[in-house]
């Protein structure tokens, strides 16, 4: 990472320290710390690393809970204090580093959902689903045991059998999928893409957010850009590079302790290896372009940086700047593209 963390976070580490009173904060406002948008490899690994030499810890961990919760940074226990805890506690630190997304890293299952009690008036039912364009409203007394959904239809299956319904109770859908908050976001999202929508259990016991389809459709978009974007880059590096270096100039750019891989064509070099082919003035030479070598490798280095972060699933997606350079060195060789045809 290239920035230190901002010297007010160091203070507050220090008023931690000094005081030994755990202080609170957004993982949001942890990442702005330390000049980050997003929770990509790299900075979670930086971020970590700075935690530990300034003698925190941090709970729950940043990584495995959504963006806008709030953690507790703490000042870290000596080894000695580490064992004499207790198990639970030791368990639980365990469970904190679990690398498996969980469902409560995205933002619906975060979002407490609009509910309704069972003994309202069925017209505040619709109203409420009108006004705010929903489906259907989970049906809750309290927060957190559910009676069922009020949903479309539910109200016109009901409706079809007597019309004598006035109450959200005459029309409850009791078949209700709930998910507990730490659930493995994989298994949790074929629940949703099975049942249409599920209730998130939070940490508290209560329900804290409701994931529909459409909310796994948009993150999937989100998602998927990047990937997209960054085949779309490789494919034009490929197509310009294909047919412009012998088979020994490919294997030159090869690792000294890599040197036996097969390499026949420059669909066998990795993106690493395509910036390190175009470094040498000489090979640049061979693709007869009026560049700048230097300003277009460094952008490719940016470029193999996203992928890297990209690759490293995290529903946090990549940052705006990041996609936006994406989406710009795509642009760039569409337009280059052009002019060689």
């Amino acid at each position: 990472m290239p920035y230190p963390p901002k010297k007010a976070f160091k203070d507050f580490a220090e008023e931690i320290k000094s005081s030994g009173n755990p202080q609170k904060l957004t993982v949001r406002e942890l990442l702005a710390h330390f000049h980050q948008e997003r929770r990509s490899k790299r900075a979670i690994s930086w971020i970590r690393k700075n935690i530990s030499n300034l003698g925190l810890e941090c709970h729950p961990d940043f990584e495995n809970v959504y963006i806008d919760t709030t953690i507790e940074l703490r000042k870290r226990l000596t080894v000695k204090a580490q064992k004499s805890g207790k198990e639970d506690d030791d368990d639980e630190v365990k469970a904190d580093k679990d690398p498996v997304p969980r469902i409560a890293l995205l933002p619906a299952a975060n979002k407490l959902p609009v509910s309704i009690t069972r003994d309202a008036d069925l017209q505040r039912a619709i109203t409420l689903m009108l006004m705010h364009d929903f489906s259907q409203l989970p049906v809750t007394q309290n927060g957190r045991d559910v009676d069922g959904m009020i949903s479309w239809r539910s109200i016109i299956t009901a409706q079809s059998v007597d019309g004598k319904q006035s109450a959200v109770r005459d029309c409850l859908d009791r078949k209700v999928s709930i998910v507990k908050y730490d659930d493995r976001l994989f298994d949790a999202v074929k629940t949703v893409m099975d049942q249409g929508v599920v209730l998130v259990r939070g940490q508290d016991g209560k329900i804290s957010g409701l994931v529909t389809v459409t909310d796994i459709g948009e993150q999937f978009i989100a998602l998927a850009e990047p990937f997209l974007i960054l085949e779309q880059i490789e494919n034009h590096i490929r197509a310009w590079l294909d047919g412009c270096f012998t088979v020994e100039q490919l294997k030159d750019t090869l690792d000294p302790s890599d040197k036996n891989r097969e390499v026949e064509a420059i669909s066998d070099l990795t993106f690493g290896e395509y910036i390190r082919l175009l470094e040498k003035p000489e090979n640049w030479q061979n693709l007869k372009l009026s560049l700048d070598r230097a300003i277009f490798t460094k952008r490719l280095d940016e470029v193999r940086r996203i992928r890297n972060d990209v690759m490293h699933f995290h529903p946090d997606g990549v940052s705006e700047t990041d996609l936006e350079t994406l989406r710009e060195t795509s642009q760039f060789f569409y337009a280059i593209s052009q002019f060689r045809k």
